[in-house]
Parts: C-alpha cells; structure tokens; sequence
C-alpha cells in the first residue's frame, strides 16, 4: 500500500503561481511512476502530468504544457507540481496518484490521494 497526501492548494490570482506538493508513504517511492490529475465537479477526472520513476520521462496535457512542471525527490518522498501563470481554468481539485508507469488515463494508477483544491480567480 502507498499513502498519499497533497498540499499546498489554495485561492490564487489568475497568472499568479502554485506549488503542490504529495507525499508518499508506504511503499518505497522510488519504485512507482507519478501522476497529476484534476477534476471539477461534474466532470471526470483528466490528466494533468506525469513523471517516471527516475524522472527521464515527463509528460504534461497540452493545456498546461510551458506553464506546470512536475519533478520529484525521492530522497524526501515527494512529487511537486510547480503552475505557472495560471489561469482561471485550472480551477480544479488536484489529485496525485501513484502507478508502475507514466501514463496519461487514470486506470494506470493504483493509488490516489485525498486532492487539494487549487482556485484561480479572475
């Protein structure tokens, strides 16, 4: 089993910037592929970005790519997710989730965080 928690969400001005970051705990992190997802309500739940265990491979949806970058430490157990300029569009509940590979659909991952909410105001 793999826990994990996000933080760092919160109420932002359109082109202002955040940082999300999840903890691990568990398993050994080093061992799983990591992903961001959000979801606003009534919608289902939509990639955001990934990244490989050793971090070679990152992947970002079109609509955020120049503006979030994901990395990690696995030294410290966590996945970061830096936004950029953001915009009112990325309001969202921001969930991680650990899987064995980067993939860009939800049913690569077995495990999931409780989100955090990211609000960008107009």
């Amino acid at each position: 089993q793999v826990q994990l928690e996000e933080s760092g969400g919160g109420l932002v001005q359109a082109g202002g910037s955040r940082r999300l970051s999840c903890v691990a705990s568990g398993r050994t992190f080093a061992d799983y592929a990591m992903g961001w997802f959000r979801q606003t309500p009534g919608e289902a739940r939509e990639f955001v970005s990934a990244i490989s265990w050793n971090s070679d491979i990152t992947k970002y949806t079109d609509s955020v790519k120049g503006r979030f970058t994901i990395s990690r430490d696995n030294a410290m157990n966590t996945v970061y997710l830096q936004m950029n300029n953001l915009k009112p569009e990325d309001t969202a509940v921001y969930y991680c989730a650990a899987g064995n590979v980067p993939g860009q659909t939800r049913n690569y991952y077995d495990y999931w965080g409780q989100g955090t909410q990211v609000t960008v105001s107009s």
